[in-house]
C-alpha cells in the first residue's frame, strides 16, 4: 500500500481508492466520448505530435475496447477492473460508442468496488511481494528481463508486419 495511505482506516482507504477508481473510469469515459470523437471529425493533421496524437485516438487500444463492448455488452465494464491495460481501452470504448452516462456508471460502479476491495486489501501487498520476489533472485530479474525481451520484440513484429501490409496495398 503507498505510504501516505498506512495509517488511514480501512474504510477511508477503501473509499479513497473507490473514489480514484470511479473518477478515473469516468475521466476516461468522458475523454472517450467527448475528446476522441470530436478531435476525429474535427481535426485533420498533417505532421508532428497532433498527427501521432490523433493516430493514437484512432488506434488499435480504443478499436478493441469497443470490439469488446459489443461482443460482451456492458458486463465487460465491470470485468476490465480486474486487468491492466484493458481497462482504460473499454472505458475509451464506451465513451466512443455514445453510451449513456447512467448506463455506463451502473455498470462500472460492481468493477470499481471490486478493484477498491482488492487493492485496499492484499492487491498492494500481493504486487509489492512479487517485485521483491522478482527483483532478489537471479531467477527473478531474468525472468523480468526476458519478459520485456518478448513484448519489446512482439511490439517490432507486430508494427513490421503492419508496416509491410501497408506497404503491400499501396500500388
Amino acid at each position: 500500500m503507498p505510504e501516505f495511505l498506512t495509517g488511514w482506516p480501512f474504510w477511508l482507504v477503501f473509499a479513497f481508492l473507490l473514489f480514484g477508481a470511479m473518477v478515473r473510469g469516468q475521466g476516461i469515459y468522458w475523454l472517450g466520448r467527448i475528446a476522441t470523437v470530436q478531435t476525429l471529425r474535427r481535426t485533420h493533421p498533417t505532421g508532428g505530435w497532433r498527427l501521432r496524437a490523433h493516430r493514437a485516438l484512432n488506434g488499435d487500444g480504443a478499436q478493441r475496447g469497443v470490439d469488446a463492448i459489443r461482443r460482451w455488452g456492458l458486463v465487460i465494464v465491470p470485468l476490465a477492473y480486474l486487468t491492466v491495460g484493458f481497462q482504460s481501452m473499454v472505458m475509451a470504448g464506451a465513451g466512443i460508442l455514445q453510451i449513456g452516462w447512467v448506463r455506463f456508471t451502473l455498470a462500472q460502479v460492481p468493477g470499481a468496488v471490486a478493484w477498491a476491495a482488492i487493492y485496499s486489501t492484499v492487491g498492494f501487498a500481493v504486487w509489492n511481494a512479487a517485485l521483491a520476489a522478482a527483483a532478489g533472485s537471479p531467477w527473478g530479474i531474468a525472468t523480468l528481463v526476458a519478459l520485456t525481451a518478448g513484448i519489446v520484440a512482439a511490439v517490432v513484429l507486430r508494427r513490421r508486419r503492419a508496416q509491410q501490409a501497408d506497404e503491400d496495398v499501396l500500388p
